[in-house]
């Protein structure tokens, strides 16, 4: 493509765990078109994916990751019970290793990546340092990940002040951005009817097998004092409760930024049916993205190309 005046690009990549694969589709398909970003900045896995992706390491993690399978997902939970259910030493460690990990500074390109300040509830942007401590700290979902510590604060996802960093990338000096909201579909996600019995035991065991033998005990105590829902709707699984209210609280924030802080072209990958830990399910992520970021190409197109005389 012609790319004499063509505007600053800047890509937004959002948070959204295991959905986070969906970026690797859409930067693949950004490059089949020939587009090529100037600068990149990444919420929680988008920063991953981003990090990935400036380093020249996307071709490597996207062969991992279209290998991972359940068991090794689970090598890498290394469980505290100090701020979060996972330290996240493990993979961490394992990044450092098997990917090239240096300065940001020294990176193909402009690079950024958002946390939230605990204390002070504050967004983050992380601009220097390490790439693979400004992804983790990016990546730290509350009780999930331990907060990591960083000049004296603990960080957590960005997700909680910035999940789609529209803003970051302007900052940076993006004259048109594109952002990927990995959150557009999930609400009543872990409401829906659940499968039978019988697909159930071919599944790969997800969270909600946990959320029926969580909810099995609670309604056994409930029994042993008397209470009981036999004469009203029975209510939802605890974890799905939760799951559901995070969910709520993660499209919300997502509208509200975006809806002051707009992207100029917004990829929605439709991932509602990925669970928050099934990272062995990639193919499926990137899949998605690449749809997403095809079906939006030629409304790109026309914009670089100054159809609109935008540009």
């Amino acid at each position: 493509m012609n790319t004499s005046n063509r505007p600053r690009i800047g890509l937004a990549l959002g948070g959204g765990s295991a959905r986070g694969w969906a970026h690797i589709g859409v930067i693949r398909a950004l490059q089949d078109a020939g587009i090529e970003p100037d600068l990149v900045c990444g919420t929680s896995i988008g920063a991953l994916v981003g990090a990935a992706y400036v380093g020249g390491e996307l071709d490597r993690l996207e062969t991992w990751v279209r290998g991972l399978r359940l068991q090794t997902v689970v090598s890498f939970l290394d469980f505290s019970l100090n701020g979060g259910l996972i330290k996240g030493d493990r993979l961490i460690e394992f990044f450092r290793s098997h990917f090239v990990d240096r300065d940001i500074h020294e990176l193909a390109r402009p690079f950024g990546a958002v946390a939230t300040d605990l204390r002070h509830g504050r967004e983050v942007w992380l601009r220097e340092g390490q790439v693979t401590d400004a992804v983790r700290a990016s990546i730290a979902l509350p009780g999930l990940f331990t907060p990591a510590l960083r000049d004296g604060s603990w960080l957590v996802d960005g997700g909680l002040v910035n999940p789609v960093p529209v803003s970051l990338c302007r900052a940076m000096g993006a004259d048109l951005v594109i952002a990927v909201d990995l959150n557009s579909d999930l609400l009543g996600r872990h409401l829906k009817p659940r499968p039978g019995k019988a697909s159930r035991k071919q599944a790969v065991p997800e969270t909600v097998t946990l959320a029926d033998s969580v909810m099995a005990a609670i309604q056994a105590r409930m029994s042993q004092l008397g209470i009981n829902h036999k004469n009203g709707p029975k209510p939802p699984p605890m974890l799905d409760v939760l799951a559901s209210s995070i969910n709520i609280m993660q499209v919300l924030i997502t509208r509200s930024r975006l809806a002051g802080e707009p992207a100029d072209i917004l990829m929605t990958p439709l991932l509602a049916d990925l669970g928050l830990m099934e990272f062995h399910r990639a193919s499926s992520a990137i899949d998605a993205g690449r749809r997403a970021a095809e079906g939006v190409m030629p409304q790109l197109l026309m914009r670089l190309n100054g159809a609109n005389g935008d540009y």
